[in-house]
């Protein structure tokens, strides 16, 4: 008996200094702050991060102490050899969790999730952000960490002795389940184990060092699809008078902007393209000239902020106007996304032909399937290209290629109303462009795109198309520069919206706080167009649009900005995360609860589609 015991202790005592030893580890790799970091902050670390680790350990602890049950009748049980196995299966799990967490999170700013499992089915574009070298370091060292590991786990191992006394050595094994139960659901009170138990810390990347990525993975796998019990802070009641009236849909006295209420439409979704790069609202100077002199020859909606944090979420929120949802992506769920009103639906419903152009992967992150079901009747990807051009990007073909052909496909086209829509991804790791004017890659490649949309447009101008065509340029998502920043900071969802072309009448800055979301509904209340099915957007130039926000999440979070400040709000450690500016207590909370609200109407409306 006393065997058993010492292996399961020993096992336990191993996993959990595996668990602690990969803390600091992560922190020395992913962190941006590595001359900010005390010691303190990495024992910190490793204390808060031990309920977690403890529930953790406890998982992987119960499959041996079965089988410890199992070999007290079984005295032949060839337990070592089977916790072998186990061993290298588990060692092979840490190590791709412990590694990949470390890799993606100075891209992702956010722990380990489910959501790597979708990006799995499209390695090719899931590799596409890194280098060659780095991809062949991470299999060295993942193969290296699955060998320690094995190696600790199997050491563990005390071959048990024959049981005299059966029944009652059975009873105190069945009886440890009860401790390891209570470690796996993080004691008796009536909330279970979760991220937020580790959360100490002001400092985000703090908070996420302290996450067990095997546990991130776990917990996300196993949310609940019935959505609109996700963030279900208020009752009913609650809800509905904290939401109505943030999303009006009413209010028609709108100062014309346009020419006509009929143009062609061409949207440009620039990929990542945040504020931090336009001196127009404050970024950096001469990286993006030409989008900046675009943004005072136009309409320049220069107090914009993007709905949520990668591609899949932001072009829903562009071309929807439905906010970003903070643990799903609508996009990779059909049946849920083909009932979302869309641009569009819109546009052919007046008789416009409509078009997606891309110079990428299309079926990554189930987008062709969302353009088809979203009123897009062509799509032209990579597979359109020449396996030369593909090879431009890692992505798939370059900004310079893909201007080009769409310039080609819009001189060519013989419908007399259109609606394109065209996503670039030049800008987007791993940031090598064929363009040198900065050492930064990353400036470099966002520089290179502004000049791509420069010529663009210049060619634009000297077609007879330019006179009827409404351009509308707009990140898919902000971007944090430079990355060691705080990438759920307003500043890094902060994103410039340009109209342009012949349709627009005369240069205008609108500086009105808003959301990307809101573009839908503004557009087609220009074009004379009912946009009342679009819950989640409004109509900024409308004289009724009094009460003005921004909203956008992040990985389980939402911020809330309006005058009075902003509310960052993480819901993992179920509390405000920063409140920002200078409020008083009571609309800090005003910020807070509106955005509960928001987030909670979001599950019950994904839930009701």
């Amino acid at each position: 008996m006393q065997k058993r015991l010492l292996y399961l202790f020993r096992y336990w005592i191993t996993l959990m200094a595996i668990f602690i030893v990969e803390k600091p580890l992560f922190m020395l790799y992913a962190s941006g702050q590595k001359g900010t970091l005390s010691l303190r902050d990495y024992v910190d670390v490793m204390y808060h991060a031990l309920p977690v680790d403890l529930s953790c350990a406890a998982y992987f602890l119960i499959i041996p102490l079965l089988l410890i049950i199992v070999s007290i009748w079984w005295n032949n049980l060839p337990l070592r050899n089977i916790m072998r196995f186990y061993n290298i299966a588990l060692a092979i799990a840490l190590a791709l969790a412990f590694v990949s967490d470390a890799a993606l999170y100075p891209f992702w700013g956010f722990k380990l999730d489910s959501s790597v499992f979708f990006y799995l089915k499209s390695p090719q574009e899931a590799m596409a952000s890194v280098s060659v070298w780095f991809v062949l370091v991470a299999v060295l060292l993942i193969s290296l960490l699955v060998w320690i590991i094995t190696k600790l786990l199997n050491n563990t191992y005390c071959k048990p002795n024959k049981v005299k006394r059966v029944f009652p050595v059975t009873l105190l094994f069945v009886l440890l389940m009860a401790p390891l139960f209570l470690s796996m659901r993080g004691g008796l009170k009536e909330s279970t184990m979760n991220i937020g138990k580790v959360y100490y810390s002001t400092n985000q990347f703090l908070n996420h060092s302290a996450v067990n990525p095997v546990f991130s993975v776990l917990s996300s796998i196993s949310k609940s699809d019935d959505y609109s019990q996700q963030y279900n802070y208020f009752d009913e009641h609650e809800r509905e008078l904290l939401f109505n009236g943030l999303y009006s849909t009413t209010g028609s006295d709108t100062p014309k902007l346009l020419n006509t209420e009929r143009p062609n439409v061409l949207i440009i979704l620039m990929e990542g393209f945040g504020g931090d790069f336009l001196s127009s609202i404050s970024g950096l100077q001469d990286v993006a000239p030409n989008l900046d002199s675009l943004a005072a020859q136009g309409v320049f909606f220069s107090n914009c902020y993007a709905g949520s944090f990668r591609t899949d979420r932001g072009i829903v929120c562009a071309l929807n106007g439905h906010p970003g949802l903070p643990s799903e992506s609508i996009m990779k769920m059909p049946n849920k996304s083909r009932n979302l009103p869309s641009l569009a639906k819109k546009f052919v419903e007046m008789g416009y032909s409509t078009d997606f152009f891309y110079g990428g992967d299309i079926n990554f992150t189930n987008m062709q399937s969302y353009l088809w079901s979203n009123g897009y009747q062509s799509i032209t990807a990579d597979t359109d290209f020449s396996v030369a051009e593909r090879q431009t990007n890692a992505w798939g073909v370059n900004d310079d290629i893909t201007f080009s052909a769409l310039l080609e496909k819009l001189k060519n086209r013989e419908d007399s109303l259109w609606h394109t829509t065209f996503l670039t991804l030049s800008s987007h790791e791993p940031f090598k462009v064929p363009s040198n004017r900065f050492e930064d890659d990353i400036c470099n490649s966002f520089a290179y795109t502004d000049s791509c949309i420069g010529a663009f447009v210049d060619s634009l101008k000297q077609t007879a198309l330019w006179e009827n065509t409404l351009l509308v340029l707009m990140p898919d998502h902000g971007f944090c520069y430079p990355r060691t920043g705080f990438k759920s900071a307003p500043h890094a969802h902060h994103i410039p919206v340009i109209w342009t072309g012949g349709a627009v009448k005369q240069p205008v800055k609108i500086d009105k706080l808003m959301n990307q979301t809101d573009m839908a509904a503004t557009l087609l209340a220009q074009m004379e167009i009912d946009h009342s099915n679009f819950l989640f957007s409004r109509n900024v130039l409308s004289e009724q649009y009094n009460d003005q926000f921004a909203f956008y999440t992040f990985v389980d979070g939402f911020c809330y900005i309006d005058s009075t400040g902003a509310t960052l709000y993480d819901n993992a450690a179920g509390k405000v995360q920063e409140n920002m500016g200078n409020g008083t207590v009571e609309q800090n909370l005003n910020r807070e609860n509106r955005g509960k609200a928001i987030l909670q109407t979001l599950y019950d409306d994904l839930d009701a589609r």
